[in-house]
């Protein structure tokens, strides 16, 4: 009987540590800050995107800019960010958020570029095949154009000594005149991480 319970005693404890070697999942509130690995993560991207946005709205060679179109909204096509970094890093998300906030700003507007143009492109080459209505089939030459392009590049400098690196990322973002390539503006910002593992002991 002592055998029986001691068997069963051990089967109990084998399933709850096993049971409590899984993965710890909890929800962390949107724009919460969480800098688990020292890698890009959504803080980062959060952060840039607010900088390099209100560095480009506040510009007064943008509002220079601005002004010479007479009061007319300017339209910006937000182009690649590309990822010239050491690491893994979806850039798009980066597009998406500073479309997001040029829009909202009111000061400028944007158009769709890239895959989504694309796609527009041929919904409307595919409503001149004769299946849609001619009242309310889409024009193929009413595209606004864009005036300007915004876009930029992510890069990262690695230093280590030890159990320490210092990893800094220096994101850049341009808006260039579509028609003359002028740079109407020009922002930097840079985020540096200490990374600082624990030494193994003997």
């Amino acid at each position: 009987m002592k055998k029986v319970l001691g068997i069963f005693a051990v089967l109990i404890l084998l399933t709850v540590v096993s049971c409590s070697s899984g993965p710890s999942v909890g929800r962390v509130e949107a724009g919460t800050s969480a800098d688990l690995s020292g890698y890009w993560n959504a803080n980062d991207v959060r952060e840039v995107c607010e900088v390099l946005i209100n560095q480009c709205l506040e510009s007064p060679r943008v509002d220079q800019a601005i002004r010479a179109m007479g009061g007319r909204t300017p339209t910006v096509l937000v182009g690649r960010f590309r990822n010239n970094s050491s690491e893994h890093i979806d850039t798009a998300i980066i597009t998406s958020t500073m479309e997001t906030a040029i829009f909202n700003s009111g000061k400028m507007d944007f158009v769709a570029g890239g895959d989504v143009r694309e796609e527009l492109r041929a919904e409307r080459q595919d409503q001149a095949m004769g299946y849609t209505d001619d009242n309310t089939m889409a024009s193929m030459a009413g595209e606004v154009g864009a005036d300007f392009m915004l876009f930029g590049t992510v890069r990262t400098v690695v230093d280590r000594s030890g159990n320490r690196t210092v990893r800094t990322y220096y994101v850049n973002a341009e808006m260039t005149h579509l028609t003359t390539n002028q740079r109407v503006w020009m922002g930097e910002h840079q985020i540096q991480k200490e990374i600082v593992q624990p030494r193994n002991r003997l």
